[in-house]
């Protein structure tokens, strides 16, 4: 709906397309993927606007050899929900992650500038290597709770929807490379293609330069005038097209931002 939106194509309203959906059997949760659990709340961070908090994460790719791994290293901005930074290596490695967090840093062009980068307690997040080049970037450390396992919810919900996309490879990551490639891909979809629901249908490089004011502006003016068009088939407002105001690091809290903003 939102894409049709964006074309300026006002078909019916989300009921009847919902209610069309449940008649066809389509209203179903698709492929492996679960309805998320809801977890305790850690400290939490604001973001306001792009680059400043980061959340970052190491996730097994799977080979076809049992026991052998690749991972994904990546770092994700929480206002915008945009990959700013990822690789692909054979190890954990706390210089690997300086490394990456240090292109990120300059791809973003955000040197030096206040900036929060959220982890878990894992070996290469804790190491020396990684927290020395934080400090010689200016950039604060946020950490997880030890022992909890979701308080790093932002990179956790990507990997969820990296690994429950359909083009996951099923038997693994051939090599390397191939590893590689479907990450580029997957990232290049995601970042620029994928239509996120936390962030009101945008991608997050439309959010992530500031471009979802305008989008969902335009989306707005469509749905009210569908509603002058035909207000007897409106029994209650237009959907909430207004952009996301301030993210917290802590989801839980965001919620109760949005409805005392609303």
């Amino acid at each position: 709906m939102p894409r049709l939106a964006d074309q300026g194509c006002y078909l019916a309203s989300e009921a009847t397309f919902y209610r069309v959906l449940r008649a066809a059997g389509q209203q179903q949760r698709r492929g492996r993927s679960q309805r998320p659990r809801r977890y305790a709340a850690p400290t939490t961070h604001a973001a306001k606007a792009p680059n400043q908090v980061w959340s970052w994460d190491i996730t097994y790719l799977p080979s076809p050899i049992r026991g052998k791994y690749y991972y994904l290293y990546l770092i994700e901005d929480i206002y915008s929900r945009k990959a700013v930074g990822w690789e692909v290596y054979e190890m954990e490695s706390g210089e690997k992650a300086a490394a990456l967090l240090q292109r990120s840093v300059i791809g973003e062009q955000c040197l030096h500038e206040p900036l929060v980068l959220h982890s878990d307690n894992g070996a290469p997040m804790k190491s020396v290597t990684l927290l020395s080049k934080m400090y010689e970037l200016g950039i604060t450390p946020s950490r997880g709770r030890p022992r909890v396992s979701n308080d790093n919810p932002y990179s956790e919900s990507l990997f969820r929807t990296l690994k429950y996309c359909p083009q996951w490879p099923q038997d693994g990551f051939a090599s390397l490379d191939a590893a590689r490639l479907w990450v580029r891909d997957f990232m290049r979809w995601y970042n620029n293609d994928h239509r996120h629901s936390r962030i009101r249908f945008v991608t997050p490089t439309e959010r992530h330069r500031g471009l979802d004011h305008q989008i969902l502006a335009r989306r707005h003016e469509l749905y009210e005038q569908a509603r002058e068009k035909r207000p007897e088939r409106w029994s209650r407002e237009t959907r909430n097209w207004e952009p996301i105001g301030t993210v917290l690091l802590n989801p839980d809290r965001e919620q109760n931002v949005e409805k005392k903003a609303a």
